[in-house]
């Protein structure tokens, strides 16, 4: 890609007026391009095969269906894919970490200056990262303290129990045995220090493991 060619985006969210604010900004800005917007993860993955996109902006929750993480990861699995860059309003490790393993090149918060998603989309085009500052700072803290980090399985059934679903019922939602579901929670209060569901809960949104 040329100094001259445009960065061709690709807009991935289920709420038009954000799709129309990130247009409005991406739109003022040099070098690039608004090529298609896709309301639902599906049709997102379906138009950055086409070939013509170099960047998408992915949110994470599009209500049912696909989410942007398993998006991400169809996107992202095809040969000469484009980048995709998360942009979206959760910062949780039960959100950040999938869509990252998925092959997101970057991820942003919605809250972001224009200034820093424009830099964002130029950083993504490059091949290079760009993470929300919140999103760096919690994944220096995995590295620096990974007695306390939780794998994906045991966000996942955290973030059932704060739904307030039964150790059953999370089985049944995981496709695991009760008996796993039980073995998973005694790892999480070992590893979060509490002794109980409410606990664990509390201590790991606090920490922002799992989402608010």
């Amino acid at each position: 890609m040329t100094e001259d060619t445009p960065i061709r985006l690709l807009l991935a969210d289920d709420h038009p007026v954000v799709r129309a604010g990130l247009r409005a900004v991406l739109e003022t800005e040099p070098g690039l391009l608004v090529m298609a917007e896709a309301a639902t993860a599906e049709d997102a993955v379906i138009r950055a095969a086409e070939g013509d996109i170099d960047v998408v902006l992915m949110d994470l929750q599009f209500g049912k269906g696909m989410g942007g993480a398993e998006a991400t990861a169809q996107i992202t699995a095809r040969p000469g894919a484009p980048r995709v860059l998360i942009v979206t309003t959760y910062d949780s490790d039960a959100d950040t970490l999938p869509a990252i393993e998925a092959g997101a090149t970057g991820y942003l918060l919605k809250d972001a200056p224009p200034e820093d998603l424009a830099a964002a989309v130029r950083t993504a085009a490059a091949g290079r990262t760009t993470l929300a500052p919140t999103v760096a700072d919690r994944l220096m803290n995995r590295l620096r303290a990974p007695a306390t980090n939780l794998t994906r399985r045991e966000t996942q059934v955290l973030s059932l129990v704060a739904d307030g679903l039964s150790n059953q019922a999370i089985g049944a939602r995981l496709h695991l045995t009760e008996g796993t579901v039980k073995s998973h929670l005694a790892r999480i209060y070992a590893k979060l220090g509490t002794d109980s569901r409410t606990a664990a809960v509390a201590t790991a949104t606090d920490l922002g493991l799992i989402r608010r």
